[in-house]
């Protein structure tokens, strides 16, 4: 017997709760390994993508905004999501790239996969990490509202180390970055 088969759990049933423009909630009956049953309450999200923008000079163009569920302004970097389920990740973190911070890349490279919610939550966040930056004009949404700078990578990994940057894809993006550039 596999280890999925040790571990996995069997959806018997599901029934919407909720469906909104970003989050869906199920409420799933499933059955455990053992035989037993147990309920599930999933948000099923269409997917992200986020984006470690690093200019010639080390510097990461990061994002200020305010969060509504925090009451709060926070640093994050580039990022969003999908607009279809089926649509390319790569250019889909191009697009947020170009319309959030006006910056386009000339290099592309895919960094791995984030789970933010695995307990609870089917979200898969795509990091990319951008370099060869080009700045031109950004082209917010109607409901973005959001400032644009310039931050050294090297103090980015240090104010996530402190607990001072607190958004958990941003943690984790400007971590691998900092690791893969040998920060």
């Amino acid at each position: 017997m596999t280890e999925y088969e040790q571990l996995c759990e069997k959806q018997l049933t599901s029934e919407d709760k909720f469906n909104g423009n970003i989050l869906h909630v199920k409420f799933d009956t499933v059955e455990l390994p053992n035989g037993n049953t147990a309920t599930r309450e999933v948000i099923r999200h269409i997917g992200a993508v986020c984006v470690v923008p690093v200019d010639e000079n080390g510097n990461v163009v990061m994002e200020r905004q305010f969060r509504y569920p925090l009451d709060k302004v926070i640093s994050e970097i580039p990022a969003g999501k999908l607009d279809r389920p089926d649509e390319d990740r790569l250019a889909a973190a191009k697009r947020e790239l170009r319309e959030e911070t006006g910056y386009t890349a000339d290099e592309w490279t895919d960094i791995g996969l984030y789970h933010p919610a695995a307990a609870y939550c089917d979200e898969t966040i795509t990091i990319y990490l951008a370099k060869g930056l080009h700045k031109g004009e950004r082209s917010l949404d109607d409901d973005e509202f959001l400032n644009v700078e310039l931050v050294p990578l090297k103090k980015l990994a240090d104010e996530v180390v402190a607990g001072n940057i607190t958004d958990g894809k941003t943690q984790v993006a400007i971590l691998k970055a900092a690791r893969i550039l040998g920060v």
